[in-house]
Formats: structure tokens, C-alpha cells, sequence
């Protein structure tokens, strides 16, 4: 079949302005597993600008505009041909050149894919445009294959502070329709608000666990220390060396903590962090779906005549609404694992408790042994000041992790209650 392309009128008074269309619309399109256009929304053959014989039957890259880095859409083919839904910023062109930008959300569907697309509007847009201008620049020579440049872009999420994609997509799409109903005077309901304080909750987790491990590298010169001071106390030094010998265990036993619970993809952390996200990924886009049945059975009753005959309303809501339960469905397992991760992150941290208190124990024959040797004791001192500062941080971010912790837990039994 002749590949159907309609011509773009990329006109120079057109082409550098933005096509404007309410926040409060969305943008829907169904197409098969080739991503040519089996249905669409009135919103979208509108601000695309094309008529419906000639969005119908025609690849979506119809709408693709070359400002796009090829990376973004790497990304996106590669993942929903994986069976992962996804969220990305695209700007898109109309048919007489004019751009318009939406927050995509593209999932695998029966026979191919379904998209729901809002206006983005929040401050992280504004950053993640300068992201895609430097893969822009890196593709510009046309050296680099578009596999390479979706790896660099994804090393530019990082860079931002996003632990991998599935962490960005859904603090874009949480952060999107957070900013869109704020604007709209459209209240949150609760299970987004819970989604969205256990994020704020994982993420201050991540600042604590990241601060208590810096103090804790602060102090693991200490044995060294105790060791020189007690080769220059000869024999008075004895009990400071094993003290030393017993810290150095401790130390070794806390750097094995870290590790597992903060270190790699699969650690206790990236477990609860990565579930927590998925859940909320899911969970705006299955709100976000719903709305858009509501806008569907809206032009049904109001506007049947709107539609071409190829393009079925009911047919589409069937469509959204199966894929919405299916969304339901998965935030439902997503909240499982979230408290199945909440109770083992409880118990490592108690493990974390149990060094502490070792710490408390060193600390206290520390000081001890000071008072003991009198003058010949005062380089312990500073030992003892160092360990006191440390230890009091240590204890101050553990015991944030595990209120942190708690939150995470409550809001996961009310989520499960209200789904």
C-alpha cells in the first residue's frame, strides 16, 4: 500500500508560532502496531490541522516535527514495542507548519497502541526542553545512531537526578497533571494525593540515606586514628587498640548495610522507590484515561456528527476503558510490592539500629578510657567529639527514614483501601 502523505504547509508565517489550544483538552489517537492512524479525537484532527481522510490511514509521524531529537522516539518505539507504557514530552507539527507541545502517554493496546496527550505546563517542561536542545546538538552532525542518542539522553535524565526513565516519566506525568488541575481549580482526589506524598516521602529518603552515609564515611578513619594513639601509649594503650580492632568490625558490618540497602539497581531502596513510581505512573494514567472517556461520551451525546465514519466514539471508549481497568489493575500489584518492599526496608533499617547502638557502646569506652588516662588520654578527646557529632546525625537521618518509612506504609494501606 502507497504510504499516504499529506503535504505539510510549512509556510514561514506559520512555522515559528505555536498553535493554541485550552488546557483543560486532550489529545487521543489509536493506531495499529505500525503506528499508522486507525482513530483519533476531535482535539487532535483540530490543532493537527489535517482532514480526517487524511489522518486516517496516514503513519502519526505525519504530525512529527524536526525540532524532535530522533532519541526521544527510539526511546518511546523501543519501550512500547516491550510492552511498556510511557510518558514523553513531544512537539508536534500541524499541518501548516505552526508547533504545539503535549505531555505523550503511549501504551501497547490490542492490534497496536492508544495515546492520551495533555498540555504540559509545569516548570520541569521548561527543563526538559534545554534537555532535548543538547540532544538535538549532539544529533545535528548525524554521526551519532539514534541508539547512541537515546543512551545519551537518558544519561542526561540521570545527570538531572533521576534514578532511570520509569522515575522520570512519572514524576513528568504526576507533576503534569498536579500543575493542569491546579490551574484548572481541579482538586487532586486522594489516591493521587497519597501517590504522590509517598514520592515526596521515597525521595526525602534518598536525601536522608545519602547525608547519613557521608557522616558515616566521616568516621571510618576513626580506628586508624585510635590505632596511632595507642602505639604512642605503649602499654596504657591496650584497651584503645581493641576498641579499634571491635570498631573496625562495626564499620566493616555498617559498609555492608549501605550496600545492600542503598547501592545498585536491586538494592532495598531502588526496590521501594522503583514500586512506589510504577504505582504512580499508573495511577495518573489510568486518571488521566478516565477523563478521557468523559470527553468522548461528551462528544458522543453532543456532537455524533463530528466523527467520520471510520472513527467510532463508542468503539474508542470500549477501547480506553479496557486498557484503563488494565492500568487499575497493575497500580493494584504495583501497591502490593510497595508493601512488601515498605516491610523489608523496615527491617534493614532496624539492622542499621543494632550498628548504632555498637557505635553508642565504642563511643562510651571511648570517652571512659579518656577520663582514665588522664592527660596522657586527651588525644582521645577528639575522637570522642568526632564520634558524638556523627553518631547524633546518624541517628537524627535513621530516625527520619524510618518516620519517612511509616508514611510510605500508611499511604500504601489507604491506597489499597480507596482502589
Amino acid at each position: 500500500m502507497t504510504e499516504h502523505r499529506p503535504r505539510i504547509e510549512a509556510d514561514s508565517a506559520y512555522a515559528a508560532s505555536e498553535a493554541q489550544f485550552h488546557l483543560a483538552e486532550l489529545f487521543y489517537s489509536r493506531t495499529d502496531d505500525r503506528g499508522v492512524i486507525r482513530a483519533g479525537n476531535t482535539v487532535f484532527q483540530r490543532i493537527a490541522g489535517f482532514e480526517w481522510g487524511d489522518l486516517i490511514g496516514a503513519p502519526h509521524k505525519i504530525i512529527r516535527h524536526p525540532d524532535m531529537p530522533k532519541a526521544v522516539f527510539h526511546l518511546l518505539w523501543d519501550r512500547i514495542r516491550a510492552g511498556k507504557p510511557t510518558g514523553a514530552y513531544v512537539k508536534n507539527r500541524c499541518k501548516t507548519g505552526r508547533y504545539y507541545w503535549v505531555f505523550a502517554l503511549v501504551s501497547p493496546a490490542e492490534g497496536g497502541f492508544i495515546s492520551t496527550r495533555l498540555k504540559p505546563s509545569s516548570p520541569l517542561f521548561d527543563a526538559l526542553r534545554d534537555i532535548y536542545q543538547a540532544a538535538l546538538a549532539r544529533e545535528a552532525g548525524g554521526a551519532l545512531s539514534p541508539a547512541d542518542s537515546a543512551e545519551a539522553l537518558l544519561a542526561d535524565i540521570r545527570a538531572a537526578g533521576y534514578a532511570n526513565y520509569e522515575t522520570f516519566q512519572s514524576h513528568a506525568l504526576a507533576t503534569e497533571f498536579e500543575a493542569r488541575a491546579r490551574q484548572l481549580g481541579q482538586p487532586l482526589d486522594p489516591f493521587q494525593k497519597r501517590f504522590l506524598d509517598m514520592a515526596k516521602a521515597i525521595a526525602q529518603v534518598q536525601v536522608e540515606t545519602s547525608e547519613m552515609t557521608e557522616a558515616f564515611r566521616a568516621i571510618r578513619t576513626v580506628p586508624m586514628n585510635m590505632r596511632i594513639i595507642a602505639s604512642r601509649l605503649e602499654n596504657a594503650g591496650g584497651p584503645i587498640s581493641a576498641i579499634s580492632v571491635n570498631y573496625s568490625q562495626m564499620l566493616e558490618e555498617m559498609a555492608t548495610w549501605v550496600k545492600t540497602f542503598v547501592d545498585g539497581e536491586a538494592c532495598v531502596f531502588a526496590r521501594i522507590r522503583d514500586a512506589i513510581f510504577t504505582g504512580q505512573f499508573l495511577g495518573f494514567a489510568s486518571a488521566i484515561e478516565e477523563e478521557m472517556i468523559g470527553v468522548f461520551g461528551k462528544e458522543i451525546r453532543n456532537f455524533p456528527e463530528a466523527y467520520p465514519p471510520a472513527v467510532v466514539p463508542a468503539r474508542e471508549v470500549e477501547e480506553v476503558e479496557v486498557h484503563r481497568r488494565h492500568f487499575m489493575d497493575q497500580t493494584a500489584a504495583s501497591l502490593t510490592a510497595v508493601e512488601a518492599e515498605a516491610k523489608r526496608f523496615a527491617r534493614s533499617v532496624l539492622d542499621m539500629k543494632r550498628y548504632v547502638t555498637g557505635l553508642s557502646s565504642t563511643r562510651m569506652m571511648c570517652k571512659i578510657e579518656s577520663a582514665a588516662l588522664s592527660e596522657s588520654g586527651a588525644a582521645l578527646v577528639g575522637i570522642v567529639e568526632q564520634l558524638d557529632a556523627c553518631q547524633n546525625e546518624i541517628e537524627q537521618r535513621l530516625a527520619r527514614v524510618v518516620e519517612l518509612n511509616s508514611i510510605i506504609q500508611g499511604n500504601t494501606s489507604m491506597l489499597r483501601s480507596l482502589h
